[in-house]
């Protein structure tokens, strides 16, 4: 039985240091309780010792990493997830993701997958996922794993980008979504569409566009390094929007993608 992914967490891209401690503890101290974390992020360590400071059961939390592809040979896979559950300090992982399906590797989809599915039996973690899986990925991972041992695919989703077709594959396979770069780096939140439909509604495109993806029933895990944004953005939890809204919104949709990275991004879907 897999437990559900939040559809609210706080995420750390780019965030390290004192930058990434802060952001997580004020998250924990606002009310969130799913963090999202990566290998390659290098931020770890650190984000372990904002959960060491936080007065706040295990349990409570929903703690995702992503293995990254110098790992994806199984010795390395299992040793990297014993890894940084060393680094975050904990006993276990909540969901453990393969980061990038990485075509240009020379490890075959079944042995990292397998690998993974292996650290969810040795208890490494609750649950496992991928990110980054097209149609196709997600079929291949489907006939490894089985839809029902798939937590989420995370994918990069945003009014720009909504990735409808793989959305819906999704869905009828029933593997929850959950959209990075839900802002587009910020670029929606300029938007003109984006504002009027916020002013009107006297909320922020922040929250709007947040709503937006929860509204269509996606995770999202936007990061911050201001207290004030992190808790203006969890009020998007609150927001209902009606069909025009969220409409005028889809209408936005542009093939805007803004992460390919070369070798690591596969043949996206059309």
């Amino acid at each position: 039985m897999i437990m559900a992914v939040p559809s609210f967490g706080v995420g750390t891209f780019r965030l390290t240091g004192d930058v990434v401690i802060e952001s997580v503890s004020n998250a924990i101290e606002l009310g969130y309780r799913a963090i999202d974390t990566a290998q390659i992020y290098q931020n770890e360590s650190d984000i372990g010792k904002a959960l060491k400071r936080a007065d706040i059961n295990r349990s409570d939390l929903y703690i995702t990493t992503k293995v990254w592809v110098d790992n994806y040979e199984r010795d390395k896979l299992i040793q990297s997830v014993k890894e940084s559950i060393t680094k975050l300090g904990v006993e276990y992982l909540d969901l453990v993701l393969i980061h990038w399906p990485a075509p240009t590797s020379n490890v075959a989809i079944e042995e990292y997958l397998l690998a993974l599915a292996e650290a969810k039996r040795l208890g490494l973690t609750k649950e496992i996922g991928v990110s980054n899986f097209t149609i196709e990925l997600i079929d291949k991972a489907v006939d490894i794993l089985g839809a029902e041992n798939i937590a989420t695919n995370q994918i990069e989703l945003s009014p720009y980008l909504q990735n409808n077709k793989l959305v819906d594959h999704m869905k009828t396979l029933g593997i929850k979504v959950t959209s990075y770069m839900t802002l587009a780096y910020g670029s929606v939140l300029n938007d003109s569409t984006i504002n009027d439909l916020a002013s009107e509604l006297q909320i922020t495109p922040a929250q709007l566009t947040l709503a937006w993806a929860l509204h269509k029933g996606y995770a999202v895990i936007p990061s911050s390094t201001k207290r004030e944004n992190l808790a203006s953005n969890l009020q998007a939890l609150k927001i209902v929007l009606d069909e025009k809204t969220v409409q005028l919104i889809d209408n936005l949709e542009r093939d805007g993608r803004l992460v390919n990275p070369e070798g690591l991004a596969p043949e996206w879907d059309i």
